[in-house]
């Protein structure tokens, strides 16, 4: 007879009997995070909004500003002067 797996501190419902379905369905909760990979993401997300607003900087140093349309889409439009 098998002797049962005392479980570690800090294992949490890893060390619970589940079937396959379940683990496979749920994986994150028994994959050990990947802190290279976290930070990747962390950096590209990051790198994403910087861009996002470097741009919107470049548009706004350049007379441009957001406008909403009647349709809900957002619109980058050139000022205009009232003597335009």
């Amino acid at each position: 007879m098998k002797k049962p797996i005392d479980p570690a501190p800090g294992e949490g419902i890893r060390s619970l009997k589940t079937t396959n379905v379940f683990r496979v369905v749920n994986f994150e909760l028994y994959a050990k995070p990947n802190k290279i990979i976290m930070g990747l993401g962390l950096l590209a997300m990051g790198g994403s909004l910087v861009y996002i607003a470097y741009m919107r900087h470049k548009y706004e140093g350049m007379g441009y500003y957001s406008a909403v349309s009647e349709n809900g889409e957002e619109q980058f439009l050139k000022r205009k002067s009232r003597w335009d």
